[in-house]
C-alpha cells in the first residue's frame, strides 16, 4: 500500500501567477472572510503561505484558498490525471459543505444586530465570520488537544499528529501536508507512547483512549451518526469519552455536528458575558462549573437564537484580535 505524494506544483500556487490553476465560487467577503474565519480558532490545519493565501487539508486534499471582494478563489493539489468535470463539481460542494455557504451570514448579522447593540457594535469591523462544518473525527481529536493550551501551540500539535499517524499527500516548498489520522490510526495500542514523546503530555492518553472507546463501544460511524440526534443529546454522548468536557463538546457539536445553538463557554466567553452583557452568572466563582456553562450558553441561545454558536464566534473572534 505505498501513497505516492504528488508534487505536480512543488510551490505554493498564488492567484497573481496567473489564473489557470484557479477555479471559483461566487461568495463576498461579507458572507466570507477566511483570515477571520481560519484563525478564530475552528481548525487549526490552515497556514497563511502567501499574502491572503491560506493553505490545508480539508476531506483528504491540499487545498490553497484565496479571495477577492466578491470571489473565493481555490486550488486543489492533485494528480492531474484525476482531474474531470464530475470533480470540479465535486470539489465546488465540498468547499460550500466545509463553509456552509447555504447559510446567508448577512441575514444573520442583521437578526443578532436588531436584538443585541453589543453585536451591532462590533459586527461592521468582523464581518464574514462563519463557522465550519469540519470532520468529526477531526475535530474531536484536535479539541481534545486544546485543554490548557494556546492557537499557535495546538496547532504545531495538531501537525504533530497528522505527520506521526497520517498519509503523507503532497509536498509544497518544502512542506509535506499529511491527511488527518483515522480513528483506527489514533486508537493504536502503541499511540500513547508515541504522542508523549511528541509532547502531548497527558492529553496522549485521552486521545488514544478516545479512539479506542468510539471504536469498541460504538463503532466508525458513530461519531458522524451524531449529526442527526438532538444537541443535547449529542453533547452528553461526547461526554462520555477521556478527555471531552463540556467546552469541548460544545465544540464539536458547534463545529462538526450541525448544532449552530451550541455556545462552547471558555473564560474568554466568561469575561465577555460578564463584561459586555452584565451577566451576573458565577460572580464569586473562580471557575467555570458545567451549570456555569449551561447558564452562559443559556442567556446567549435566548438572545441570539438558533445560531447563537455562530453569533458567539464572531464576538469570540474579535476578542482574539483586541
Amino acid at each position: 500500500n505505498t501513497v505516492r505524494v504528488w508534487s505536480i506544483m512543488a510551490k505554493h500556487a498564488v492567484l497573481s501567477s496567473g489564473s489557470k490553476v484557479w477555479r471559483s465560487l461566487p461568495c463576498t467577503k461579507s458572507e466570507l472572510r477566511l483570515d477571520l474565519t481560519l484563525e478564530c480558532g475552528q481548525s487549526f490545519r490552515w497556514r497563511e503561505t502567501a499574502e491572503g493565501h491560506w493553505t490545508g487539508v480539508m476531506k483528504g486534499r491540499v487545498w490553497t484558498l484565496t479571495q477577492t471582494e466578491d470571489t473565493l478563489w481555490f486550488h486543489v493539489y492533485e494528480n492531474q490525471e484525476r482531474q474531470s468535470k464530475t470533480q470540479d463539481r465535486e470539489e465546488k460542494e465540498m468547499l460550500r459543505d466545509y463553509f456552509q455557504l447555504d447559510v446567508n451570514l448577512g441575514d444573520l448579522y442583521k437578526k443578532w444586530g436588531d436584538a443585541d447593540p453589543h453585536f451591532r457594535s462590533i459586527a461592521n469591523v468582523f464581518t464574514g465570520v462563519r463557522m465550519l462544518r469540519q470532520d468529526p473525527t477531526e475535530c474531536l481529536f484536535s479539541f481534545i488537544c486544546t485543554s490548557n493550551n494556546h492557537i499557535s501551540r495546538i496547532q504545531g500539535m495538531v501537525e504533530r499528529l497528522c505527520q506521526a499517524l497520517g498519509t503523507p499527500l503532497c509536498k509544497l516548498d518544502q512542506t509535506t501536508y499529511y491527511s488527518y489520522p483515522s480513528l483506527s490510526a489514533l486508537s493504536g495500542s502503541s499511540v500513547e507512547a508515541r504522542l508523549r514523546d511528541l509532547g502531548f503530555g497527558y492529553r496522549a492518553r485521552f486521545l488514544q483512549q478516545s479512539a479506542k472507546q468510539i471504536q469498541d463501544a460504538h463503532g466508525m460511524q458513530w461519531l458522524d451518526g451524531l449529526r442527526t440526534v438532538p444537541y443535547v443529546q449529542a453533547r452528553e454522548a461526547l461526554r462520555t469519552l477521556p478527555g471531552v468536557g463540556t467546552k469541548v463538546a460544545d465544540c464539536v457539536c458547534l463545529m462538526s455536528l450541525d448544532k449552530a445553538e451550541a455556545v462552547p463557554v471558555d473564560t474568554h466567553v466568561w469575561q465577555i458575558a460578564k463584561r459586555d452583557y452584565n451577566c451576573a452568572f458565577g460572580n464569586h466563582q473562580k471557575s467555570l462549573t458545567d451549570k456555569l456553562h449551561r447558564d452562559i450558553g443559556d442567556f446567549f441561545r435566548a438572545l441570539w437564537g438558533s445560531y447563537a454558536g455562530w453569533a458567539q464566534s464572531v464576538l469570540f473572534c474579535s476578542d482574539l484580535k483586541k
